[in-house]
């Protein structure tokens, strides 16, 4: 599939959307490939009372090919949230284009500072944060002391 960055429509959904909650499960099966089926994710689980907003990208035919979240995490401070896009879509824009309006919601709720974490086995998506000016940062939260946690942090 090839998917043209300039096409895509980003919307905010409810946390149960159809398209969100199926591309959540991809993530989940992927991440269970890379990392094995156990737990794995410190820490409370995100949900729809604990997410601000939750994005599905769409390509140019409708098709819901990425999504993200952000939690805000106190005054100042938020955390981006499930952010997968379908293999299919990588490489096209998609991921850039959902950090950007999840960012744009982060400002809009009053965070300066925005914080993630992803692990070790996704050399992919470290690559990814970085590109996009997201700074290794100290392990927050739950994930301090998880020996596979990469943390990033980037000032809005």
């Amino acid at each position: 599939m090839a998917t043209d960055h300039r096409t895509i429509e980003i919307t905010a959904v409810s946390w149960d959307d159809p398209a969100a909650v199926r591309l959540r499960a991809a993530q989940r099966t992927e991440l269970d490939a890379r990392y094995g089926t156990d737990d794995h994710e410190p820490g409370a689980l995100p949900t729809a009372e604990t997410v601000a907003v939750f994005l599905v990208a769409r390509d140019g035919s409708g098709t819901a090919v990425g999504c993200g979240g952000l939690r805000p995490l106190g005054p100042g401070s938020g955390e981006i949230k499930r952010m997968y896009v379908e293999p299919a879509a990588r490489g096209t824009g998609v991921a850039a284009a959902l950090l950007r309006a999840l960012e744009e919601h982060a400002r809009g709720l009053g965070v300066t500072r925005l914080l993630l974490e992803t692990g070790a086995g996704q050399p992919d998506a470290i690559r990814f944060y970085q590109r996009e000016g997201y700074e290794p940062t100290e392990a927050y939260g739950p994930y301090v002391g998880e020996p596979v946690s990469r943390c990033f942090a980037r000032d809005l």
